[in-house]
């Protein structure tokens, strides 16, 4: 399976790097910042799992942290763990208020802070997942969709990918790349309806690809089409007079989004869900 993304948001290093090492260890991919803008900043490229986040940092608080956080449908649902030195009750209370998921204070015993955080994602991962800006199946609904294929005799997926949304966001905000991201999903899912029908599943395998499970027999006909239609529809995502001008009003470049196409047919040698997600990324030809 997938390893879990673990945030953690803390600025004493001795602590951060216990942290790190010790849940590194236990198989789960952790990242590290030092600042809580930093952290905002982070969740706007990469969607953790689950963030441990000190309530003392040294720009801006937790509790604010969490509050922006919250406050974005992007990031509104990723489980908070608030770690602090402070034992009050009202402010153990103004976190869960915020919608942290638990509250552990300092100095704590990492056994339980690794099994309070396998016991939260273990929750996250028995509920349904949708991608928070498309929508679409992800994660564990896609792994359990993977699974199921590899039982299967004849199978074949279509794989989407984008490149250049960094540069992309960069430029124009994320907020117009998350635009991007929904008219690329709203394409892809109206094509699969037009030409195929329901027996299509269509989902997000990460933050830039998306994965759509097929017959043998639809796919090279469905990879054609969304091809076509998504290269026309790459000019509408730049401003009009970016586009037509080939370069903003400062003369400098536009940032260059690409599509990539793949196609894998099964039965492959992959052996559990995270070789075949390995195998399908394959498929698509480098940027």
């Amino acid at each position: 399976m997938k390893s879990h993304h673990i945030l953690i948001v803390e600025d004493e290093p001795n602590t951060a790097e216990m942290l790190e090492t010790y849940f590194s260890s236990q198989g789960y991919l952790v990242s590290t910042v030092d600042e809580g803008k930093k952290a905002l900043t982070f969740v706007q490229e990469v969607l953790p799992d689950v963030i441990l986040l000190d309530i003392r940092l040294p720009d801006i608080d937790g509790y604010e942290v969490c509050r922006q956080l919250r406050g974005h449908w992007r990031t509104a649902n990723i489980p908070i763990v608030f770690l602090t030195e402070k034992r009050d009750r009202g402010d153990r209370l103004t976190g869960l208020e915020l919608g942290a998921v638990d509250y552990i204070t300092k100095p704590f015993d990492v056994q339980e802070l690794r099994l309070r955080v396998r016991n939260i994602l273990r929750r996250s991962d028995e509920r349904p997942v949708a991608h928070p800006v498309t929508g679409l199946p992800y994660a564990s609904a896609v792994d359990e969709h993977l699974h199921r294929l590899m039982k299967q005799p004849r199978w074949a997926v279509v794989a989407v990918g984008m490149d250049g949304l960094e540069p992309f966001a960069d430029m124009y905000g994320f907020v117009a790349r998350d635009d991007v991201l929904r008219a690329v999903a709203l394409i892809i899912r109206r094509t699969v309806q037009e030409e195929i029908g329901e027996e299509t599943f269509v989902g997000q395998l990460d933050d830039t690809s998306f994965v759509l499970i097929t017959a043998p027999e639809h796919a090279q006909r469905l990879q054609d089409v969304l091809r076509a239609r998504l290269q026309e529809a790459v000019a509408f995502f730049y401003p009009r007079a970016d586009w037509d001008a080939g370069k903003r009003e400062n003369g400098s470049p536009l940032p260059q989004l690409s599509i990539h196409f793949g196609l894998l047919t099964g039965p492959t040698t992959a052996q559990d869900v995270e070789a075949l997600r390995q195998l399908i990324k394959a498929s698509l030809p480098p940027a």
